[in-house]
Formats: C-alpha cells, sequence, structure tokens
C-alpha cells in the first residue's frame, strides 16, 4: 500500500499523542452534544417565540449552523453564561451558505431554505462534495421545492413556502435524511409523511432525537409505523432546555479508562437519552470493563484486560472508530458490523481504520459491512486523520498504549470538540 493518505494529503499540525503505562483515574466534563445543539438551533428558528438553550456545543459544526441561520434571518444571543437566546425572524436571501463537513448543515438546512424568501446558496469544504446529498435534495423537489444542483455546490430557490406532503426516500446512507424533512416539516403546508424503502435506515436513535426534540416543540408526529414518519403541519413553540453532554465525544475518554484499567467519570450523563453514544457504556462492558451511573454522572472502570468482541453497529455507527481502537488493543479478535454506511461519512472511515491500524503493525480486514480486527504487537508512526474528527480520537485513543503516534491534523477534533486535546491532555495528569 502507498504511504499517503486515501483521500487527501497531511493538513493542520502534527500532534504527537501523549502515552501512559499507568491507569487513567480521572473526572472529564464533556460539552454538550452536537446532534441536539444543531437540532435545537433549526426547531427555535422556525418556532413562535424566543428559545432558550442551555449548555449547547461551541464547535465547528454548530458555528456553522448558528452563522447560516443568523444570515437567513434569526437572531442567536450568547448570555455571559454560555446560554443562547434564539429569537426567529423573516427567512431572506439571498444567502451563501458554509456547510464545511457538517452533515447536520448540508442536510438540515436545505428543508428549511425552502421556506426564506430568495435564494439560499450552499458550499462547503473540498471534501465535502463526497458526502451523499442528492436523497435530500430529491426529496424536496418532489415536495415543490426548486433546486440547482444534486450536491454542493448547490442552490435553493426559497419562495417562503413549500408545500410539503408524502415522499418516499431511500434513507439507508444516512439517517439524516429524514431528520432533515422532519424538523421543519411541521412548517409545510401540509406537514410531510416520510416513508423509506430500501435496506435498513442507520443510527435510527438520531431520528428519535429529532422527534423528540420535535414533540417537546408542541409538534404531532406519529411514528408508530416502522419506517414511516409524519409531522403534521402546525406551529411550533419556543424551546427551553438543557443541552444534554455530548456522549459519542465521551466516548473516547470512557475507552481510555478501558484500555489502561482506569476509572475514568463524565458528569451529567443521563439517567434516559436518545443519543446514539449511550451505547458505549455496555459494548466496553462486553469487552470486560464495568460501569456505574450515581447522581454525579457515569463511570466506567477497567481493569485493562479487554476481549475482543461481535457487534452490531449499524444504529450506533460514528461509535466505530472508538470501538475499533479498543479493539485493535484487546485480546482477541473482534467483528464490527452493520456500518457499510461509514463509507460515507467525513471520510470513508472503514478503509481509514484499516489502513491506519495496519499502517501500525494491526491486522484489520474491511468486510462488506464492517472490520474484522485482529489484534497484534503496535508500533509508531503517523495516523493520519483525513479531516475527521473521529479518526483523530481514535488515532489519540492507540496513542495512549503505543508511544510515537503521531496524529497529523488533531485540529479536526474541533468539528465537534474544540477542547480536545486539552482535556486528553489533562486527562494524564496526576491531579486526577
Amino acid at each position: 500500500m502507498s504511504d499517503q493518505p486515501i483521500e487527501h494529503p497531511l493538513t493542520g499540525t502534527t500532534w504527537l499523542a501523549p502515552s501512559t503505562d499507568s491507569a487513567i483515574r480521572a473526572t472529564v466534563s464533556v460539552p454538550g452534544s452536537k446532534s441536539l445543539t444543531n437540532r435545537a438551533l433549526l426547531v427555535a428558528a422556525l418556532a413562535d417565540g424566543s428559545s432558550t438553550l442551555r449548555g449547547p456545543l461551541r464547535s465547528r459544526d454548530s458555528t456553522l449552523m448558528a452563522t447560516a441561520l443568523r444570515s437567513l434571518g434569526t437572531s442567536i444571543e450568547e448570555a455571559p453564561d454560555g446560554t443562547w437566546r434564539i429569537t426567529p425572524g423573516p427567512l431572506r436571501g439571498p444567502v451563501d451558505v458554509d456547510c464545511g463537513l457538517a452533515g447536520t448543515v448540508m442536510r438540515f438546512l436545505p428543508p428549511l431554505a425552502t421556506l426564506a424568501e430568495g435564494s439560499v446558496q450552499f458550499g462547503g469544504d473540498a471534501q465535502a462534495g463526497m458526502r451523499p446529498l442528492a436523497t435530500t435534495l430529491n426529496s424536496l423537489r418532489l415536495l415543490g421545492a426548486r433546486i440547482d444542483g444534486n450536491g454542493l455546490p448547490f442552490e435553493v430557490h426559497g419562495s417562503g413556502r413549500l408545500l410539503g406532503g408524502d415522499v418516499t426516500v431511500d434513507a439507508s446512507k444516512s439517517s439524516q435524511f429524514i431528520s432533515g424533512l422532519l424538523l421543519s416539516g411541521a412548517r409545510f403546508e401540509q406537514g410531510v409523511l416520510v416513508r423509506h424503502c430500501g435496506a435498513r435506515v442507520p443510527s435510527l436513535p438520531h431520528i428519535d432525537m429529532t422527534v423528540a426534540l420535535l414533540r417537546t416543540a408542541g409538534a404531532e408526529v406519529d411514528d408508530a409505523t416502522p419506517d414511516i414518519w409524519q409531522v403534521a403541519p402546525g406551529a411550533l413553540a419556543p424551546l427551553d432546555i438543557d443541552i444534554e453532554p455530548d456522549l459519542s465525544n465521551a466516548a473516547p475518554f470512557l475507552a481510555a479508562a478501558a484500555v489502561t484499567g482506569g476509572s475514568v467519570t463524565i458528569p451529567g450523563w443521563p439517567e434516559r437519552t436518545t443519543q446514539a453514544g449511550d451505547a458505549i457504556r455496555e459494548i466496553l462492558t462486553a469487552m470486560g470493563a464495568t460501569w456505574n451511573r450515581t447522581a454525579h454522572g457515569l463511570t466506567l472502570t477497567s481493569t485493562g484486560h479487554l476481549t475482543g468482541i461481535d457487534v452490531d453497529l449499524h444504529d450506533v455507527g460514528e461509535l466505530t472508530p472508538t470501538v475499533a481502537a479498543v479493539a485493535a488493543l484487546a485480546e482477541g479478535t473482534s467483528t464490527l458490523r452493520g456500518v457499510a454506511h461509514l463509507r460515507g461519512h467525513e471520510t470513508d472511515r472503514l478503509a481509514a481504520l484499516e489502513r491506519e491500524i495496519n499502517g501500525l503493525g494491526g491486522a484489520v480486514a474491511q468486510t462488506s459491512d464492517g472490520l474484522f480486527i485482529t489484534p497484534r504487537p503496535l508500533h509508531s508512526g503517523f495516523w493520519h486523520s483525513y479531516a475527521d474528527h473521529r479518526m483523530a480520537t481514535a488515532g489519540a485513543l492507540i496513542g495512549l498504549r503505543v508511544p510515537g503516534v503521531r496524529v497529523d491534523d488533531i485540529t479536526a477534533t474541533s468539528k465537534t470538540l474544540p477542547d480536545f486535546t486539552q482535556l486528553w491532555t489533562s486527562m494524564l495528569e496526576p491531579s486526577h
């Protein structure tokens, strides 16, 4: 294999991942959920009145969403305590929207843009054009929208209204195709009824999150029939909510406890949640760790002896890089299944994980829908992130137990966790 990255050359600053022979014992406060923050921002922009979001995530993805909504006419004010106050205004173009690499921006905002008066031009990072978008754009056309283009860049010609109604989509590559339509559906004249056809929808907990948030805003949502979701037309009430910690961003920190034989506590872990990242505690338990949740938070503890796992990650695909990194450091083979859709994420995550772990001496093989991982002794070397935040954190995790791992672009973590390196290195400090 070539020594060059799959899709693009080294970018950003090379970062030597810290390593340790000791058990990590730390408490790590993780910022708010990106998925919930961006959904709440969009619903608040369509509500009748001002909304309040406490503890929202400040990251590249959420900044891109907030910037786009402001350009369209929404007021977003930040209080000294970090609370956001969102006041809707008339949605107007022409405006340019930078999607970056954020799937939530490029798939959630086009339905809202159809409700604006004027054109909305969407662009993004160079590699953003590889992310599947045609399903979103074609669905909106079927619902009455006028759109130029089938991928980034594209232009939505808003008329201030959208007829809406019934639409059938193939969401087997991303649940965001469905969530995007549902989030704005209450403001379509006929609401929206979305039917899925095709292979299983990945990451269903994210659709559950969308539905729960819409119901919090007073929307009438029917999801009683599998693969069918209906949002009735009507007003949305303002939100007044606390944003949960991002449990997927917490996953590498819990995994750090698992691979070092230590203990890490994440404060504020919710007792009930729709976040897919909640599954990490049971996955790591199946590999040999234990967890306990108290009023303070969730603590994961490990002896450091971890076994391989055979697991279907279809509903929680975002955890795959973390689980793959742990599996590469465990004893016994692991099979990660149900995640073929990861080939269409920020990068082809299956190819990237195979290449990077194998580049450090591992033995990873792609399957039709996942990875087969055979642990081998790993050695120092470069870990390419491919501008993908989850690939960057997976490299940091392996680096904990393998001295000399250099992550080529740790700044990719700014997408959802801007303070990652500070949190990661402070986790290893004796004061913890």
